[in-house]
């Protein structure tokens, strides 16, 4: 049992974030937090001028209610949003704070992965705590 877990979660298609809360309750010991984290990957400079003024005011407003939402869902849970590059954040944010176990969600590998990596892979080749991957 683990007594600080961090769950990372991406918003997109192929990830399902219930499926990452659902595995942090069985791994969380009975006093145990959990903080649910996501990563908000910087926009490019390059694409800064096409987008909306308040485009990025309203995303981090909607993304950082969906955290509170899936945080709620925990005993003790915090919702927690951050921006940078995920995977080098993810396991910057971990060791700051010392978590015990992370939680990821990871995605079947496609070409790029091999050659590039992906967040999960990432996390688990340089985490200091313990990681579950979610398949």
């Amino acid at each position: 049992m683990y007594q600080h877990i961090l769950v990372a979660v991406a918003f997109d298609a192929d990830h399902e974030p219930e499926r990452s809360l659902q595995a942090a309750k069985v791994l969380s010991s009975p006093d145990g937090k959990v903080t649910v984290l996501h990563v908000k990957e910087n926009i490019p400079s390059y694409a800064i001028s096409y987008i909306p003024a308040d485009y990025e005011a309203n995303l981090k407003v909607a993304i950082s209610d969906q955290l509170e939402g899936l945080a709620a869902q925990l005993e003790d849970g915090a919702g927690v949003l951050i921006e940078g590059h995920s995977g080098q954040t993810i396991l910057e944010w971990a060791k700051a704070i010392q978590v015990d176990c992370i939680v990821i969600m990871s995605h079947r590998p496609g070409l790029q992965d091999y050659f590039l990596g992906s967040t999960a892979g990432r996390v688990v080749r340089h985490a200091q705590c313990s990681v579950h991957v979610i398949r």
